[in-house]
């Protein structure tokens, strides 16, 4: 009985993972943020971040013996200086999401 409660579980944790990760692609993200909102991540938010980034390179750097010890220090590292620096530098102006603005490529007659 244990056996096919486990493969039942499991079987309904693969179904709602693909069903989520097809949500996720079905609702394309179209970013274009207002002059208003460019200005404040510019003069806040990126200040803000900035000084994250630094915070989290300092708590990274005192940590790291310990997280060598755990086994996580490439996590930790992701998580207190990539991940912030990414939201830092890595975004378009006013955006919400870390990452590049995509362009629209344009397909040339022939």
């Amino acid at each position: 009985m244990p056996a096919k409660l486990s493969r039942i579980l499991m079987t309904t944790v693969a179904v709602c993972l693909m069903a989520f990760a097809s949500l996720g692609h079905a609702q394309a993200v179209d970013e274009s943020p207002s002059a208003l909102a460019m200005t404040g991540d510019a003069l806040l938010v990126r200040p803000a971040l900035l000084v994250t980034t630094i915070l989290g390179s300092a708590v990274y750097l005192v940590s790291l013996p310990f997280s060598l010890l755990g086994g996580n220090a490439e996590e930790a590292g992701e998580v207190l200086v990539v991940g912030p620096a990414k939201a830092t530098f890595v975004r378009c102006l006013g955006c919400t999401q870390s990452g590049r603005k995509q362009e629209a490529v344009a397909q040339n007659d022939m």
